[in-house]
């Protein structure tokens, strides 16, 4: 069974990809259901994904299947209704849901928390982050973590960690850093004389000892958001 939300949201996608050929944009759903951020839109879309109503198509935009509609759905005129009293009164002792503002950030694939993968330059999806995570002006992107390599700081495979773009890093800041060019990698910069130092927080791993002109700051760590 679908909430109401879902069902308004299915029928929109729905109607917009009958009429115009694609599916309409996250902003004019969040318009279209009258929500205050698109991190809803994301939940909804997950649902209905979850239910097998509808397929994203990776590593392009804009790109929503819908697979399946509901029965009531496929009939003729059908509309979605607002049934007086359809939500549940809140539980003894609930606190109120305050609203958190939440920003889109472009997830650019993996980044090695191990043994440095080839450099990341596109983008595969999209994470709804909340704004008070994000330190300061500029830039912002996520990565995917792979390995185990920054367990002893927090990070485990296949978190999302959120980078700040910038090209300078203070002693014991964690950064992605590109080696040689071509290899990207979190690790824990230290600066010795002329030399970077790239630590991991995992005894299984030894600090990579580089050459200054080798070793690219192309982020600080800011943010982490847990997968579980």
């Amino acid at each position: 069974m679908l909430t109401r939300k879902q069902l308004e949201l299915l029928d929109f996608i729905q109607k917009r990809v009958a009429r115009d050929g694609v599916p309409p944009s996250f902003d004019e759903m969040k318009d279209a259901l009258d929500l205050r951020s698109k991190s809803g839109i994301h939940r909804l879309i997950t649902a209905l994904e979850e239910r097998g109503f509808i397929r994203r198509l990776a590593h392009r935009a804009r790109a929503i299947e819908v697979v399946k509609l509901p029965e009531a759905m496929e009939k003729p005129g059908f509309q979605p209704r607002v049934i007086e009293g359809d939500r549940a009164a809140p539980p003894k002792g609930a606190l109120t849901v305050t609203t958190v503002d939440a920003l889109e950030l472009p997830v650019m694939g993996r980044i090695a928390a191990g043994v440095p993968i080839e450099a990341i330059s596109e983008v595969s999806h999209h994470v709804a982050v909340p704004g008070s995570m994000l330190s300061g002006r500029g830039q912002h992107y996520a990565l995917e973590v792979k390995g185990d390599s920054m367990i002893e700081a927090g990070i485990n495979d296949g978190d999302v960690v959120v980078i700040r773009e910038q090209s300078t890093a203070d002693n014991g800041d964690i950064v992605v850093a590109l080696v040689e060019g071509h290899e990207a990698t979190l690790k824990r910069f230290r600066r010795r004389g002329g030399m970077i130092a790239l630590e991991a927080a995992n005894p299984a791993y030894e600090t990579r000892v580089l050459p200054e002109d080798s070793v690219k700051v192309q982020g600080r760590l800011v943010g982490l958001i847990r997968s579980y």
